[in-house]
């Protein structure tokens, strides 16, 4: 089934791709809930529990590069399984949470423990796909997630519907539990040799730091990453407040992108064989941008035509997000030299972290000056996208290389 849906063989990692899955739908049954939880179950009022998730992301832009040199120390599994002890900690926590420091203290555990984890998931895929099928592993997690997040937020809609603490309480201790029995399963998992291994060559954050294409690449993921923050955080507000439809509109931009990413994702993957990597990147980044012209054009029109235009927008959305997820993650990995994998990587996580804090803010700001600055705003990231991903064409050879979705045969030696 999984390679009808141009997916990988999961072969002797079935483990971790069961964890990964469980981790998925613990995560998606929070994350719909995570402001609504602290107030249903603290005296703490919006702004106060939104100062703290704030501080919180803030304090995970530095433990990104930390934790990069960490991994090449002492290897990717142990700062995974890191990682899946600190939420599932965190998210217990939050069950006797109950003033402003101690919710900013467990949320701070909690983001240091998400930044541990992606920190260290692309060492892992690296380490467990071979070189020519890294787009088709990566697409089909993310594919995974998506659709672990989807299962997670049907539980989250049971638990808002009800809206009792003992509810919210239900939802925490399943997200904790998620995570302890990744946890389990991840220490099963037996140690791989690419990518995982503790180097002994030497190398240091200047080696990073001073390797050109790489950084080409980060400010490319940047655009990317800052594009990716429209589903989440201005489309909702955009749909509901800004054009004034109806609320299932929102609940079906979201089916649609889980959808098409979760049956799609290796299917589109599987179309790229053979085709040059940055043209990709470009494409999906081009991609993006029609997206945005198309949204732009709903704020003009009547509900009915507007509710048609934010959902088609929302569907050719997804498809620079199927196009383009797969390709930075295999690009960005093996790029990175293998000893300094982990912090080549926190680069990019920094640029997921980065866009993150500061999307919501600034979407905030440009759809309290009307219906037109995000969509222009986020037409130009798009298009800077497409600039850096022509000029990695140029500097990075590998972003040349053509995707194979077929496993490179080892050279002779």
């Amino acid at each position: 089934m999984l390679q009808r849906l141009g997916f990988p063989a999961v072969g002797d990692h079935r483990r971790f791709v069961t964890a990964l899955a469980i981790d998925a739908m613990g995560s998606g049954v929070f994350m719909p809930v995570s402001m609504l939880y602290f107030l249903v179950t603290t005296d703490l009022t919006l702004v106060q529990v939104g100062g703290a998730i704030s501080l919180a992301s803030l304090v995970a832009l530095p433990a990104g590069p930390l934790l990069g040199s960490v991994v090449d120390r002492v290897g990717a599994k142990r700062v995974l399984l890191a990682g899946n002890a600190l939420q599932a900690i965190g998210f217990a926590a939050f069950l006797v949470a109950d003033s402003f420091a101690v919710v900013t203290l467990w949320t701070v555990v909690v983001t240091i423990g998400r930044t541990a984890f992606w920190g260290s998931f692309g060492n892992i895929v690296a380490a467990i796909s071979a070189p020519g099928e890294r787009e088709k592993w990566f697409g089909f997690l993310g594919a995974l997630r998506n659709v672990g997040f989807a299962v997670g937020g049907l539980v989250a809609g049971a638990a808002i519907t009800i809206g009792t603490q003992s509810a919210y309480a239900t939802v925490v201790v399943a997200n904790a539990a998620s995570y302890a029995v990744a946890l389990a399963l991840l220490l099963a998992v037996p140690a791989t040799h690419r990518g995982t291994a503790v180097s002994t060559e030497p190398g240091s954050w200047a080696v990073v730091l001073r390797d050109r294409p790489y950084r080409v690449l980060f400010l490319g993921q940047l655009a990317y990453s800052t594009s990716m923050m429209a589903l989440n955080f201005a489309l909702p507000v955009y749909a509901t407040e800004v054009l004034g439809l109806a609320g299932w509109v929102t609940g079906a931009i979201f089916t649609l992108n889980t959808i098409m990413v979760g049956f799609g994702q290796g299917l589109v993957v599987r179309g790229l064989t053979g085709r040059v990597r940055w043209r990709v990147l470009m494409a999906a980044n081009a991609t993006f941008a029609a997206s945005f012209v198309v949204l732009l054009g709903a704020s003009r029109l009547s509900a009915v035509l507007a509710t048609v235009v934010v959902l088609t927008g929302s569907v050719v959305y997804t498809v620079g997000e199927l196009l383009g997820g797969p390709v930075h993650g295999a690009l960005s990995a093996e790029a990175a030299p293998e000893h300094l994998r982990g912090r080549y990587l926190s680069l990019i996580q920094l640029a997921w972290n980065g866009s993150g804090a500061a999307a919501p803010v600034g979407i905030a700001w440009l759809l309290d000056l009307g219906p037109e600055p995000v969509w222009l705003a986020f037409l130009g990231v798009a298009v800077v996208g497409m600039v850096f991903a022509a000029r990695l064409g140029v500097v990075m050879p590998r972003a040349a290389d053509r995707v194979t979705n077929a496993a490179e045969e080892p050279q002779a030696a």
